[in-house]
């Protein structure tokens, strides 16, 4: 795996342990009852989309992180055509966070 991409083996491993949601509307309903802890949103979401996730994440103050395209976070769950996903677990999400933030510092 490429240096910058290992956010991509935790997004792999909180599939698997059930601490993800997929889909756009169960995202906005986890986003509003402050059950996501980060969200991830693929570059090349359309507009729409991006500014629905966007404003809940900023309204109810949760992260929102813009990642690689929908290919790439589809192929580490092992998914296909996911253009956001929202994580439920605080530790992963911390993680993914400081992996991305390292990753940007380069």
């Amino acid at each position: 795996m490429s240096k910058g991409k290992e956010y991509l083996n935790l997004i792999g491993l909180a599939y698997r342990a059930r601490k993800l949601t997929l889909g756009e509307e169960l995202i906005i309903k986890d986003i509003q009852k402050q059950k996501a802890k980060l969200v991830l949103l693929a570059s090349d979401t359309g507009p729409q989309t991006t500014k629905k996730i966007t404003d809940k994440c900023n309204f109810y103050e949760i992260p929102i992180r813009i990642v690689d395209d929908r290919d790439t976070i589809s192929h580490a769950m092992g998914k296909s055509g996911r253009v956001a996903i929202a994580v439920l677990d605080e530790g992963f999400a911390s993680k993914i966070t400081s992996l991305l933030d390292k990753s940007i510092r380069g």
